[in-house]
Order: C-alpha cells, then structure tokens, then sequence
C-alpha cells in the first residue's frame, strides 16, 4: 500500500501538506500557501470544511505527518514546487529516516534539486504527464525510480506503456479511479499502485484479487 500527500512551501521556507496552491477551499483562510508564513497557517481551521467533528484541525508540516506514517509502506510524496522545494523535501525525508520507503513525485527540475541535496532519493517523474509515450521514454532517461500515470480509463495502450516500464525497474502509479471493474483490469495489465479516493473499496478488490495488506 501506498499514501500520497502534497508539500507546499511556506513564504518563510517551511514545509506544509495541502493539497491546493490556495487556502480557500480547505480552510478558512484565503490567498497562496506561498504567501502565508507557518504561524499564519497554524491559525487556520482545515477541518471544518470536510465536517464539525474536525473543526479546530491544524495543517501539518512535513515532520508532523511523517511523525505518525506507517513505517512499512510507500509515501508517495507529491512536490508542489520547483527545484528549491524538491531540495528542502529530500533534506527532511534523508533527516527523518524516511528514504527506505519515500519517493518524491515531481517535475525535472525539483527531482534535480532533490537529487542534488540527497543523491540516493527516490523519483516519481511527473515530467510531461500528458505524453504518454514520450512520458514514458523521458521517465527510463531520467532513471526514476517511479512513474505516474495519468489518464482517463484503463486504455489499450497501458499494456504496452507497463511492459516497458517493468523492463526498466521502474515502479507504476496510476491516477486515479475508484471504478471496481478499471481497478481490477489495471492491476491485470500491470500497475502496481492506485491511487483512489476510497480506499476501504479499493482494500475489498485488492483482498479479492489475492493482493496481501501490509501488516501494521
């Protein structure tokens, strides 16, 4: 199994998780992540949107959510940011243990910075998602370790895309469905990981398809 989380950086250079570029949906603040320093965004309430029971949740940082991830499976830790942010995130998975089982879903240049502050990170290239081919022939050069694919329905040609793919070593995330019967034909033609919205579903299918849960 697999948990996916987005790192924004602060205007003070440090590192949250939200998933939108703006506070506006998720919180009661407004305006960039970019432009909030971290006290700032400690004040807001992220939980209220989603219900009362959250009411008074606190955006985490970086350190916070690794503190409390399951030692034992992937982190699949999507940079929302270019290479100064892709940097920063490498230091903080190296520092907290984490390189074992993080990987840092990014563009070329914040895998760049990434690398260059921690050489041994792992990648997911997130270069040119829409390519298709050529996303695939870019992700072999660039020797990540992970691929994202991203596209509508369990098309013809992710068979082809998977095979070379497992010829390389590279590992394969697909983005995204909750759809039983797309699951179960995406795991058939290879991918490893799916990203879903329901993953007390997806646990149903993958225990009926023989997939094994990662013991706590």
């Amino acid at each position: 199994q697999m948990i996916e989380l987005d790192v924004h950086m602060t205007r003070d250079g440090q590192l949250v998780i939200l998933h939108d570029e703006t506070l506006d949906r998720t919180t009661d603040g407004h305006g960039p992540v970019k432009e909030k320093t971290l006290a700032e965004i400690k004040q807001l309430d992220a939980g209220s949107w989603k219900s009362p029971r959250f009411k008074g949740v606190r955006i985490p940082t970086l350190e916070e959510a690794l503190a409390v991830m399951p030692p034992n499976i992937w982190l699949n830790v999507h940079i929302k940011g270019g290479r100064v942010l892709g940097e920063a995130v490498a230091r903080v998975i190296k520092k907290e243990k984490r390189l074992r089982q993080a990987f840092l879903a990014c563009e070329e240049k914040a895998a760049e910075g990434a690398r260059q502050a921690v050489p041994q990170i792992m990648i997911c290239n997130m270069e040119r998602q829409s390519g298709k081919d050529d996303y695939v022939d870019l992700t072999i050069e660039l020797k990540s370790d992970f691929i994202q694919l991203y596209m509508s329905g369990a098309e013809p040609q992710v068979a082809g895309m998977t095979k070379k793919l497992k010829d390389h070593g590279i590992r394969i995330n697909y983005c995204c469905t909750d759809d039983p019967d797309e699951i179960r034909a995406l795991f058939d033609l290879g991918v490893e990981f799916i990203l879903v919205n329901h993953p007390a579903q997806a646990l149903k299918i993958t225990d009926s398809l023989g997939i094994e849960r990662t013991n706590q």
